[in-house]
């Protein structure tokens, strides 16, 4: 299955792998309007595809995302204006829903990153679960040097990865580092040479795993790491009632004891 949104995002499903790509290459997927709704289509197609075990989000060309297209949204004034009306809502606005959206995914996604990673890039890249990236990929949380702050999650998926002094000191300087040293900061999970071939591996290994415990893994995870020990504890518990004894978990148990190479049923855990 293949699927194109506005000419900004293909999104490919063979044998439960989908492969989310930004196909903007001549401008390096640097992030435009139509860019963003293709985001938010691409999104709401796997939100509803229970066949799909894990997602890839990967640029086309020389780069993954070098950030916003700021020539490309300030000629459209009309639109830029009422998306920033949007920072009164109470709640998260597209821009916000461009890299978070895919923790809402009730499975997990892989950022494949190569080349320019900057600003809604880096926060795209920070919204997946796991990120592979080349070494020698740029990366940088760039938006002070444009006079904004991170405003798409970056505050919400940062503090899960490193400490508050590094987020502030690359918030602050918007300086460009390697993924090397992304991994050494704990930004990257991977380093690979060809970070979309390590992704596929990567998820190929997860789809052999019960879908409702992966998912019960995500979620429970994200919503109970900054939780007290009460809290977390009781999120345990009310996920693991969801999952054992259910038909996915006997199947693993099969699978493990008799060898046997029992499908899995379609994921029933969305949250």
């Amino acid at each position: 299955m293949q699927q194109e949104f506005a000419d900004r995002v293909r999104v490919t499903i063979a044998g439960g792998i989908a492969q989310v790509t930004m196909i903007r290459a001549d401008r390096h997927n640097g992030m435009d309007f139509p860019m963003l709704k293709a985001m938010s289509a691409a999104q709401k197609l796997l939100r509803r595809r229970r066949d799909v075990r894990c997602a890839i989000l990967h640029g086309d060309g020389p780069s993954f995302c070098a950030g916003l297209d700021f020539k490309s949204v300030m000629a459209n004034p009309r639109q830029a204006f009422v998306l920033y009306l949007r920072l009164w809502s109470p709640i998260a606005n597209v821009f916000q829903r461009f890299s978070l959206g895919w923790r809402q995914m009730p499975f997990p996604v892989i950022a494949a990153m190569h080349g320019n990673c900057f600003g809604a890039g880096m926060q795209l890249a920070l919204g997946a679960d796991i990120r592979i990236a080349r070494g020698d990929a740029q990366l940088s949380i760039m938006e002070s040097k444009w006079g904004l702050i991170p405003d798409m999650g970056g505050a919400v998926l940062l503090r899960e990865l490193v400490a508050i002094d590094v987020a502030k000191e690359l918030t602050m300087t918007s300086r460009v580092f390697s993924g090397a040293e992304g991994e050494a900061l704990g930004l990257v999970t991977h380093l690979a040479d060809d970070p979309l071939h390590a992704a596929r591996e990567l998820a190929a290994e997860i789809a052999t795993r019960s879908p409702d415990a992966v998912a019960a893994g995500k979620f429970l995870l994200q919503r109970s790491w900054l939780r007290g020990e009460h809290g977390a504890l009781a999120l345990e518990r009310g996920y693991q009632r969801r999952i054992i004894n259910k038909r996915n978990q006997r199947i693993s148990v099969a699978r493990n004891q008799r060898k046997v190479d029992t499908p899995f049923a379609p994921g029933r855990i969305t949250r």
